[in-house]
């Protein structure tokens, strides 16, 4: 019996969510920034670290895993890659102090070419998970009147990004979701 998700797999979905939480390290933070953060902006804040993994991770993760589940509930084997260059450039971005961070950590590696409806499909998931993790955390802030400060930061930051992987992840050009849910499989 194949495991839904490899050793392999979890291990680079933690390794690709470390570095991602490292990257948006100072991006993403519970506490507003200092003079001293705006100085140093290149060391090591615990907090701010795990803060960022909370908001990234999840966004990216289960992006990627959408696309694994979607693609695997249509019998294709899917297998999750960290994208070791994507990461790596995002890395040498965030060590430049660039003001633009460009990141493609992983992808989901599907041998066989799945027909023209669900090849969109699984295209679509990792998207569609974005915009579900978008609208339930706007949910959440209109609904839930006693939460505190970090959890209302969390949540907007969470809105936002998801906001943000959803609409440059379907922007219909190249390698992009949006590309593959527009134009269907490559012709061989």
């Amino acid at each position: 019996m194949v495991p839904l998700i490899s050793l392999r797999e979890i291990f680079e979905l933690i390794v690709m969510s470390a570095v991602l939480g490292y990257i948006f390290m100072g991006r993403f933070t519970a506490r507003p920034k200092t003079v001293y953060d705006m100085v140093h902006p290149k060391r090591f804040n615990m907090d701010d670290f795990k803060f960022s993994l909370l908001v990234v991770a999840p966004a990216i993760v289960l992006h990627e895993l959408a696309h694994k589940f979607v693609a695997m509930a249509y019998g294709l084997t899917a297998t999750f890659k960290m994208f070791g260059f994507g990461l790596g450039l995002g890395l040498v971005l965030k060590l430049l102090n660039s003001p633009f961070i460009l990141v493609a950590p992983g992808y989901v590696e599907i041998p066989v070419i799945a027909s023209a409806i669900s090849y969109r499909l699984i295209a679509f998931a990792g998207p569609a998970m974005n915009l579900l993790l978008w609208f339930i955390a706007s949910v959440l802030l209109k609904k839930l009147n006693n939460l505190n400060r970090t959890q209302m930061n969390v949540l907007q930051m969470t809105k936002m990004i998801n906001l943000i992987l959803f609409f440059f992840n379907m922007i219909p050009f190249g390698p992009f979701d949006g590309a593959k849910v527009l134009n269907g499989p490559p012709v061989i």
